[in-house]
């Protein structure tokens, strides 16, 4: 039997609002390890990674070469602890499960899921998280953490930030709907696989992410799954703190995630962007835990 190890990185140092640090206790309270085993996988729960809170720290102490990106030096170390943590899980035979916190956690996530393999990532994002301290328009990190996995602009000096595992031919992007122009031109140059919310509409999501998976896994030991909840649509997850209008429905998110399963070649996945403090009745932290069942099998036949 699987056995799925929870990871908690409670950090707000790469959004531009606070309370998405909550975001691991109220997706742990909406019954993730429930949901979990009615998947039929076995849950350890490794609790949360220490991180101080932001106020406490300054958002410029380590500040880049060139650009801007807030509270650097607090996401490396975030980042690198969990490296640490996803690494020695899989090393031990479990999936990592990390929940997030803001999608700079993903950084951590990726490094230490290619620190040993060779790996493919899906981004299930609004945003293609393509952006580098350069070309960043507000200096958020969460904006910044698939450039710094594949080592792209300032981000080539930072071995804490790099996935040397990862290659750009195996990185799919699914569900793009609020894209930089400095972003289109690295997936452009880059030749990422990228899923547009006009592809789900045209094809299917079903279709769109077997596509994805079958890019993002082609040639290697196994895939990420980093799932952002604004992925779907602020009517269906208003706890988010970057919303963007015209995204997945409940259904096709889960249809989504099913097809996850299905690939089966899910190495380590994360729950990102869940700010409580924005949500209606902690709706969007308990569609985290049903998606997250799904994408490890749950069916409802």
């Amino acid at each position: 039997m699987t056995t799925v190890r929870i990871i908690g990185a409670p950090t707000d140092y790469g959004a531009n609002r606070r309370g998405v640090d909550m975001g691991p206790s109220a997706i742990r309270y909406a019954g993730l390890a429930d949901h979990l085993a009615d998947a039929g996988v076995d849950t350890v729960d490794a609790g949360d990674l220490a991180v101080p809170r932001a106020e406490e720290r300054d958002p410029d102490a380590e500040a880049p070469r060139d650009g801007e990106a807030k509270f650097l030096r607090e996401t490396a170390d975030v980042c690198r602890r969990l490296a640490d943590e996803v690494g020695g899980t899989l090393a031990a035979g479990e999936v990592p499960l990390a929940l997030g916190g803001d999608h700079s956690i993903a950084i951590g996530s990726l490094a230490g899921s290619a620190r040993d393999a060779e790996i493919g990532a899906v981004w299930f994002d609004a945003h293609a998280d393509l952006n580098t301290p350069a070309t960043t328009p507000s200096g958020n990190v969460h904006g910044m953490p698939l450039a710094a996995a594949l080592g792209l602009g300032e981000f080539a000096e930072s071995d804490w930030a790099n996935a040397t595992g990862l290659s750009p031919e195996n990185v799919a992007l699914v569900g793009l709907r609020s894209v930089d122009d400095a972003e289109v031109e690295v997936i452009r140059d880059h030749g990422f696989a990228a899923y547009t919310m006009s592809d789900i509409d045209e094809r299917g999501v079903t279709d769109v992410t077997e596509e994805a998976m079958a890019e993002a896994s082609a040639g290697v030991d196994g895939v990420h799954v980093s799932l952002d909840l604004d992925w779907l649509d602020p009517k269906e997850a208003p706890g988010v703190g970057t919303p963007v209008r015209g995204g997945v429905t409940y259904r096709e998110a889960h249809s989504a995630m099913e097809s996850v399963a299905e690939s089966d070649c899910l190495r380590s996945m994360e729950l990102v962007e869940v700010n409580p403090t924005l949500d209606q009745h902690n709706e969007t932290a308990e569609l985290a835990t049903e998606l997250a069942a799904s994408a490890f099998g749950k069916r409802v036949l």
